[in-house]
């Protein structure tokens, strides 16, 4: 624990040496980029020891605050979620060095890189805190970190909007924390994590799970709280959004997780309430992703999807717990809490590689963009296997943990009986159509952006990355690779993890996981057969072709004698046949310029999707507090003697209900 400790320390301490030397881009950033890299070497293996069951560590200290001690403690939840922080932290910090050159001669660096670290080092305190007060420390500077990291570009009006978005969407999430630690403390000051949910009784149980799904949910972005995402990742620099979007909301699951474990048996209704809030996040947000233009839009909008997904396993296990059935329990929040990990492999690997487009074009509106695969080779091939993986594709890390997912859940119909085998079935529906539509939206997004011909000069005079962005995605794609073939034997060692949140035995996870492992044993030979014979097939052709000239010419063109870019498919017109055939729930506009003549000059489509939950649910709500609040200000008018008036009466009031 000590390591850990000096970890985030260093965290700290880098990025306060590069807020000293903040006019010195170049050393601010290396100084900076020091801090998570350090920290990552110094803590995974300790955190790697205790996630493979090497027991847990606790860590304690004085502290003048009141309700509670500095108290930490590491076992194998706190553990995973930390080395997946820790990580993509390093790697996203590794690739912020050379995206941010060409901010520097705009602004000073020292202080985004002072946040970065803090914000790194608050989720990893998080992970251990053991003391509701440490913890809400931790939840509070990271809301705060981030902001400020979403306010980068803090001379753009969109930036401000989302910051401030994002602010209070996290602020209304606190709340709901604090009514929930207070209710779980029983009105006694308990403050320690070991004295949560002692004696509640169910009714209260409930309300504290339902505060618990309101205020973590809003972190992780779980519909229809979401509608802070998609402004803010976009807002982001792309390392940043690349940490957001893979971990920093993954915050919201661990704290629904450990909420779990503080409230004893779940009736089974919540893992009901959990499967449909995952079904709803998964589908729309995988609907909304279709139809967006910009690039780090439509990967803010998986997030809510994958969010989805991770929620529809701990449904399923939350199930398992309610049935005391041991083989959903495994199944359930196996699949789930790997996915957490694999969704920061391949969701960073998408928002690095959607950065590096961007640091290469200056763009993020995929109708602006194609062709780049010739001229970003690393990026675009690093961008089809992130792709592939959220997909769910195999042999890849993505089809391992929604295997395991589908696996619960047709478990759970089988052991169902009657109303029982509903949820189960609504997962198996939700996943197939998720993984559909997933593939549709990103055959869309590497089409559009990596194929075909340049659709404006940019995208024509596009570059490849250094090696500073190229390695930390070569990195990341082939761990979406590895765990996808290791799949058979890193679903083994989720023991520890289970058995922390369910109590399971490690006898009854071997059993239980079992089949699931040679069912992934199976598909990775499989896969790697498949990827030796392509290996194969380029030898062969390589050999064939050794020592005789290659030419390459244009193929048939369908009659149009010089093609233009024009003539290619935009996002709007691919995304078009599922936009409209889901009208009711996107509602979708449409821009439509017909050609006219038999010599069109020109000829355009255009849609815009606006988020419902945005425009119907919240903006109508805060207008409507707004107007309310608004008649309050008569009360503020300025005179100061008035307003000490105000406080002396407000006293007065207090003592006598006192008395």
């Amino acid at each position: 624990m000590e390591t850990i400790v000096v970890g985030m320390l260093l965290l700290l301490a880098f990025g306060v040496l590069s807020a000293v030397f903040s006019r010195r881009a170049r050393l601010a950033s290396w100084l900076g980029m020091a801090g998570p890299v350090s920290a990552f070497a110094l803590c995974a293996w300790p955190l790697f020891r205790v996630l493979s069951g090497g027991g847990q560590e606790n860590w304690s200290s004085s502290w003048d605050m009141p309700l509670g001690s500095l108290s930490l403690g590491l076992d194998p939840l706190s553990a995973f979620f930390a080395l997946t922080i820790s990580g993509l932290s390093a790697l996203s910090a590794l690739y912020g060095v050379e995206y941010l050159r060409p901010y520097a001669l705009k602004r000073a660096l020292g202080m985004t890189w002072f946040f970065f670290n803090l914000l790194t080092a608050s989720m990893i305190l998080l992970c251990l805190a053991q003391n509701v007060l440490l913890f809400l420390v931790a939840w509070e500077s990271m809301a705060l970190t981030s902001f400020f990291l979403v306010a980068f570009e803090s001379e753009q009006e969109g930036a401000r909007r989302a910051a401030w978005i994002y602010l209070i969407a996290s602020q209304l999430g606190t709340a709901c924390l604090f009514a929930m630690f207070l209710l779980m403390g029983g009105g006694q000051g308990l403050m320690d994590f070991g004295l949560l949910g002692k004696d509640l009784s169910p009714p209260l149980a409930s309300l504290c799970f339902v505060l618990a799904l309101v205020g973590f949910g809003t972190k992780a972005g779980m519909f229809p709280l979401h509608v802070w995402l998609p402004e803010a990742h976009p807002a982001a620099p792309s390392h940043v959004s690349a940490l957001m979007s893979g971990v920093m909301i993954k915050t919201g699951i661990y704290g629904l997780v450990r909420a779990l474990t503080f409230l004893g048996p779940p009736p089974i209704w919540w893992g009901w309430v959990l499967v449909l809030i995952g079904a709803v996040s998964g589908v729309l947000g995988v609907l909304y992703a279709i139809a967006q233009h910009d690039i780090k839009r439509l990967l803010a909008y998986h997030s809510v999807e994958n969010i989805g997904i991770i929620l529809l396993g701990i449904g399923v296990g939350t199930l398992g717990m309610s049935m005391n059935s041991p083989a959903l329990c495994v199944l359930g929040f196996g699949g789930g809490l790997l996915h957490v990990f694999n969704h920061a492999l391949f969701k960073g690997l998408l928002f690095l590689g959607a950065g590096s487009v961007a640091h290469a074009t200056g763009l993020r509106d995929m109708d602006q963009l194609g062709g780049l695969l010739k001229k970003m080779p690393w990026t675009g091939t690093t961008f089809l296997i992130g792709a592939a993986a959220i997909c769910g594709l195999p042999p890849l890390n993505g089809f391992v943990s929604e295997f395991l997912i589908y696996l619960g859940a047709f478990t759970g119909v089988l052991i169902g009986k009657d109303v029982q085998a509903i949820p189960f079935l609504l997962t198996i529906a939700a996943l197939a159509t998720i993984g559909g539509l997933a593939a549709a939206c990103f055959c869309k997004a590497v089409g559009v952006v990596f194929l075909g011909e340049p659709r404006g000069p940019a995208a024509a005079a596009a570059h490849e990355a250094g090696p500073l962005m190229i390695v930390p995605m070569i990195l990341l794609a082939a761990c979406c690779a590895l765990v996808g073939l290791l799949g058979y034997a890193i679903v083994g060692r989720l023991a520890p993890l289970i058995q922390t949140i369910t109590g399971v035995s490690g006898a009854i996870f071997d059993r239980e996981i079992q089949v699931a492992s040679q069912y992934l044993l199976w598909i990775s030979l499989i896969g790697l057969l498949c990827l030796g014979l392509i290996a194969c097939l380029f030898l062969l052709r390589k050999i064939l072709l050794r020592g005789r000239a290659v030419h390459e010419t244009g193929t048939w063109d369908c009659g149009y004698a010089v093609p233009s870019a024009r003539m290619q498919y935009s996002s709007s017109s691919f995304a078009q046949p599922l936009t409209l055939f889901f009208y009711p729930i996107l509602r979708t506009r449409k821009h439509l310029e017909k050609p006219s003549g038999y010599f069109p000059a020109r000829a355009s489509l255009e849609t815009h999707t606006a988020d419902g939950c945005q425009q119907f649910l919240f903006q109508p709500l805060f207008s409507g507090v707004n107007r309310l609040l608004s008649k309050l200000l008569v009360l503020q008018h300025g005179r100061i003697q008035l307003y000490i008036l105000y406080v002396i009466v407000t006293l007065i009031l207090l003592l006598l209900w006192k008395l």
